[in-house]
């Protein structure tokens, strides 16, 4: 009898650790968005793209269009959103998945005003976890 009770504690603690762990990796990635969004919303592209992996291999894909490599990236978005075109960025309705040891899914809605304009859609990130901390590898915004 003791040995049943004694695996069900080991399970036990074992989901309770897990369990622990992802709300840390929950809010380790919801504070790297939250300052990405403080950053866009001052008019900081750099700030922004800190959180973006600086990599060659970043992909960014949005309508019919992908960019690759965290330059190019920064390039597109300095084109088209810098000082007052910056507007004020929201994020909703996140979910974030574990997806395995280090990396992780985030889904959610986007908007930003600018001035009387208001453009919104939905974004698929892929973060990976670096020495550095999380990095967004692939981004896809509609």
């Amino acid at each position: 009898m003791r040995k049943p009770l004694m695996v069900l504690f080991f399970i036990s603690f074992v989901l309770l650790l897990s369990s622990l762990a992802w709300t840390g990796v929950e809010d380790e990635i919801l504070n790297l968005l939250e300052k990405q969004k403080k950053a866009w919303n001052r008019g900081d592209l750099n700030g922004y793209m800190a959180y973006y992996w600086n990599s060659e291999d970043l992909t960014f894909q949005s309508g019919d269009r992908r960019v690759k490599g965290w330059q190019a990236l920064y390039d597109r978005y300095s084109r088209s959103y810098t000082g007052d075109k910056m507007g004020h960025l929201q994020f909703s309705d996140l979910e974030i998945r574990l997806l395995g040891e280090g990396l992780a899914l985030v889904l959610g809605r986007w908007q930003v005003e600018v001035q009387t304009e208001k453009k919104a859609g939905v974004f698929t990130l892929v973060l990976k976890k670096f020495p550095e901390g999380w990095r967004i590898i692939h981004d896809h915004t509609s």
